[in-house]
């Protein structure tokens, strides 16, 4: 064989080496409130995937308060500090667009978990609109497909918008379920949901059901009911979140919560985003999770957010 076919032979071996592993060295995750279960599950969860990536791995959580400004600086020093990848449950799933592409251009994978963000390289979160028309399926056949319900709105980030739709699918299959109203944000919050809710038993002297689109205003929506003396209405909602469990194990008017496994999700998302990073693209760049609806009946068989892993 000429030198030439051989030089060529050892070229060709060269090219179909696998390229050499990227390590995770580092990770920045930037969730909404470290004062919430739901996010603690995600840092949880995240650093758990983490580590058994790279057990020498840093893992730097931060929560950024509900403040989109502290989001995008907590992010610019995720770059600077010269991260692998950024998990992010966005602020603004809009707003965010610009400190992600910063992140990019810099050769950080971006993660978004629980609401989609614009631009991010991943989203991974619940099955949104099936949470939805779950939680208002079981008020559909808890009256018997007739009565007089409200769907308690919140802040329009993706999850919600799709959690209302879902709902909305749920009701309009059934002409007899007339819903009086719609469009109300009680702010994602328990103190939210208790206005709001005391607002609508205010206005309305029949009201037979009240989907919320998370527990905190499940919650705020039964404390407002309780405040007043009205009973006989069924509150569902989504989320499975500790305090919904103890709601549902209890004498409160909540009946259902369709539940996300946010620990599962930032797992999911640290093990895409590393693969990603090392060339393997996922087949989708949004995986949904499916919820499970938690009810009286099953509430003691449910895992929940803080099972052991």
């Amino acid at each position: 064989m000429s030198k030439f076919k051989i030089a060529g032979a050892l070229l060709a071996a060269v090219l179909t080496l696998p390229a050499e592993a990227k390590e995770l060295k580092s990770v920045g995750i930037s969730l909404a409130s470290l004062g919430n279960p739901f996010f603690v599950a995600i840092s949880k969860g995240a650093a758990a995937e983490a580590q058994k990536i790279n057990p020498n791995v840093k893992v730097t959580t931060l929560g950024y308060d509900y403040d989109l400004n502290k989001q995008f600086n907590q992010i610019d020093n995720f770059i600077a500090a010269g991260v692998d990848l950024i998990l992010l449950n966005p602020g603004d799933p809009h707003a965010v667009a610009p400190a992600i592409k910063r992140a990019q251009a810099a050769g950080i994978v971006v993660v978004a978990v629980d609401t989609a963000a614009d631009g991010a390289d991943i989203t991974i979160m619940t099955d949104n609109v099936k949470a939805g028309e779950e939680a208002c399926q079981f008020i559909v056949d808890k009256l018997g497909g007739k009565g007089d319900v409200i769907i308690e709105n919140g802040p329009q980030v993706s999850s919600v918008i799709d959690r209302v739709a879902g709902c909305k699918k749920a009701f309009s299959a059934a002409p007899g379920i007339k819903v009086l109203t719609a469009d109300q944000d009680a702010k994602g919050s328990r103190d939210g949901g208790l206005a709001v809710m005391q607002g609508y038993l205010t206005r309305y002297p029949k009201l037979d059901a009240v989907f919320t689109i998370n527990d905190p205003q499940a919650i705020g929506s039964d404390l407002a009911a309780k405040q007043l003396g009205r009973t006989n209405i069924v509150i569902t909602s989504v989320d499975g979140a500790p305090d919904i469990e103890k709601a549902l194990k209890s004498n409160t008017l909540i009946e259902a919560s369709a539940s996300q496994d946010p620990y599962a999700m930032a797992k999911l998302g640290v093990q895409l985003g590393n693969d990603l990073l090392n060339g393997k693209k996922p087949s989708a760049s949004t995986t949904l999770i499916p919820p499970q609806l938690v009810t009286r009946k099953n509430v003691s068989d449910y895992a929940g957010w803080d099972s052991h892993r």
